[in-house]
Formats: structure tokens, sequence, C-alpha cells
């Protein structure tokens, strides 16, 4: 690997993991690209090519993994529960819920069972995809 992909991986790792530590705050593109000292449209199309998913939708996806995690394990509302994840809209929240996991946050709850299972089982099975 040439300095250049390595220098590129790195910047982008970067910007990963602040989405991965403060998924709940508001975070866009912008501020994602400064951290990575790259332009926008560099940004998006290199973390793409990188992780195989728009920043947008990687984001969306930890917050996502972060609320499944609290309507099995906690008894929080699920507007509660949105907020705390970083949505600004409950709607929104319910309709990417919905878009990756396939099923509705309420559902999700009903049908969650919490199993005494080591917790990296829990995590890689409830892991969603989408």
């Amino acid at each position: 690997m040439s300095r250049a992909a390595e220098e590129t991986n790195r910047r982008m790792l970067r910007a990963r993991d602040v989405m991965d530590r403060d998924y709940a705050q508001p975070l866009d593109v912008p501020a994602l690209a400064r951290i990575a000292h790259v332009s926008q449209a560099h940004f998006t199309r290199t973390f793409r090519a990188t992780f195989g998913e728009t920043p947008h939708r990687y984001l969306q996806r930890r917050r996502v993994e972060r609320a499944m995690f609290l309507l099995r394990e906690t008894d929080h509302s699920v507007t509660a529960i949105s907020f705390e994840v970083g949505f600004t809209s409950p709607g929104t929240f319910s309709r990417t819920f919905r878009d990756i996991v396939g099923r509705s946050p309420r559902t999700y709850r009903k049908e969650a069972v919490a199993a005494s299972v080591p917790t990296c089982f829990t995590m890689a099975w409830a892991r969603p995809y989408a």
C-alpha cells in the first residue's frame, strides 16, 4: 500500500472514530471533512470507497445500533431513546430504524428478549446490516 493510501485511510479512520464516539452529537459532512482535513466532496467519496457506505448512512446505522441496545435493555420511551441517540425527530428515527432493522422500534422492543448470553454474541447477532 502506498504512503498516500495509508494517509487517506488514517484520515477516514479518524473521522469514523469521531462518529463512533460522538454519534449522539450533531455531526455533518463539513465537520467530518474538517476532521479528516479534506474537502467535503472528497471526504464523502473517499469514505464510501473505504467503508462501503456514505458517512450519513454509517452515522445512522451507529445510532440505530445504540437504540437497539437501549430498546432491549432499558424501559425508556421510544421518543426519549430517539433523542438520546442523536435523532432530532421521533418520526425520522422510526423511519430510519425500520429501514435498517426491518421492524419499527416498538415491534423490535416487543420481540427482543434479553437472554443471558455474552454481550459480544448479542452485539454480533443484533447488528443491523442494511
